[in-house]
């Protein structure tokens, strides 16, 4: 069964949150409320979060504060973050927003299939890296118990070669799949989407180019992984 992404939705208002649940519950992914930029900071302690909708207007910590209590944290500042407003002071405000780390700010009242759209392209980004860490987890694993030391070192290792192979196979599953969303971000003109489809792109190159070298033949790169402690 495929995991769902979380998403996080913070307003003080809750008939807010309750119109966002309305427009997302269509994603079918995991939809957690937060109240104040201060439960948004503790929710994002424990929970990994595919995106953040995050009220600009709330009393106390408003938006801009929490955005940068975000970005600041190792763990969560690569979360791509959505800010939601009411008010529109201009280009000026706008900046803030983006200079805070957004990646998209949208005024209220906004078009519930737009603000559909954008949090789906994240969510689909997402997913291709919990895809990606997985299948380099698989590949340190697969080195760590499952391949003989000196394997690959005269050719032999059948074993290893037939890992190898799977590994390879399901990359390629993944490479397919980001290839196909990044051109339908490039056509859609989403700049931060695309720029963390690039992200991702460069990611799945450096795994493969790490498995490319892992291939019989290539130089050793499986002796390295045991044989270099």
């Amino acid at each position: 069964m495929v995991q769902k992404a979380k998403i996080l939705l913070v307003d003080d208002r809750p008939e807010n949150l309750l119109a966002l649940e309305a427009i997302l519950s269509a994603l079918d992914q995991t939809l957690v409320r937060a109240s104040s930029g201060e439960e948004a900071l503790k929710a994002l302690l424990t929970d990994d979060f595919a995106v953040i909708l995050l009220d600009v207007q709330m009393p106390g910590m408003d938006g801009f504060e929490t955005a940068a209590h975000i970005k600041r944290r190792e763990r969560t500042r690569d979360i791509p973050i959505i800010f939601l407003t009411a008010i529109n002071h201009g280009p000026h405000h706008t900046f803030r927003g983006y200079a805070a780390g957004a990646v998209d700010y949208i005024s209220k009242p906004f078009d519930p299939w737009v603000l559909r759209a954008k949090v789906s392209v994240f969510v689909d980004l997402y997913m291709k890296n919990c895809q990606l860490r997985e299948q380099a987890a698989l590949l340190r694993l697969q080195l760590e118990q499952g391949l003989p030391d000196g394997a690959g070192s005269n050719g032999g290792g059948k074993e290893s070669v037939g890992i190898i192979a799977e590994l390879s196979a399901r990359l390629a599953a993944v490479e397919e799949q980001a290839e196909a969303l990044g051109k339908q971000l490039n056509e859609s003109g989403d700049g931060a989407a695309v720029a963390t489809a690039a992200h991702l792109e460069r990611k799945l190159t450096g795994l493969r180019r790490a498995l490319d070298a892992l291939e019989p033949g290539t130089g050793g790169g499986i002796i390295k992984q045991h044989g270099g402690d």
